[in-house]
C-alpha cells in the first residue's frame, strides 16, 4: 500500500525555529523543527524535518506525539527530514515508547538519515524501535510487528 489520498488530509502542523518576538513584544522561542500531522488509513504520521534538541525541539515532538496518540492505535515519526538528534531528543523518543507501549499503543520511525541510525543504534534504541528505511514500508507493515532493521 503507498501514500493514499488520505495522506494528504492535513491535520496538524507545527513549526518551530530561534527566539523571534511575539505580538507583545516579549521573545517566546520559535524552534528548529518542523512537525507535520496527517494520516494514512489507521496510522497517524509526523513527518519531522530539523533538529529534535535539548529543550523546545523536543518538548513539541513529544507533546505532537501524545496528542496522536489520543486519537490513534500506531504512530510513525517519520525522521526523513530529522537532521540531528541529542540527548533530550532520544529521552523524549524513548518516553514517547513508555507512554504508547503503555496504552497498547505503537510508534515506529523510518526513514532515518544514517547519522541518526547510528545514534539509535549506538543507544540500542534499534532495539526498542521498529525501524523501517521508508515511510511507505512503515505504512505498509500495519499492525504487523516485523520491523525491517
Amino acid at each position: 500500500m503507498g501514500l493514499s489520498a488520505s495522506l494528504i488530509h492535513l491535520n496538524h502542523t507545527c513549526e518551530v525555529s530561534p527566539l523571534r518576538r511575539n505580538r507583545a513584544g516579549s521573545k517566546e522561542p520559535k524552534l528548529k523543527l518542523s512537525l507535520e500531522t496527517r494520516r494514512s488509513g489507521n496510522v497517524m504520521i509526523i513527518h519531522c524535518e530539523g533538529r529534535i534538541v535539548y529543550r523546545d525541539e523536543a518538548a513539541a515532538l513529544s507533546r505532537v506525539v501524545g496528542e496522536a496518540l489520543q486519537d490513534t492505535r500506531e504512530v510513525i515519526l517519520d525522521f526523513e527530514g530529522v537532521e540531528s538528534l541529542d540527548s533530550a531528543g532520544l529521552g523524549e523518543l524513548v518516553l514517547a515508547h513508555m507512554s504508547a507501549e503503555g496504552q497498547g499503543k505503537s510508534v515506529k520511525l523510518s526513514g532515518a538519515q544514517p547519522h541518526v541510525r547510528e545514534l539509535l543504534e549506538l543507544t540500542n534504541l534499534s532495539s526498542v524501535f521498529e525501524l523501517y528505511p521508508s515511510l511507505e514500508d512503515a505504512i505498509e507493515t500495519g499492525d504487523e510487528f516485523a520491523p525491517m532493521i
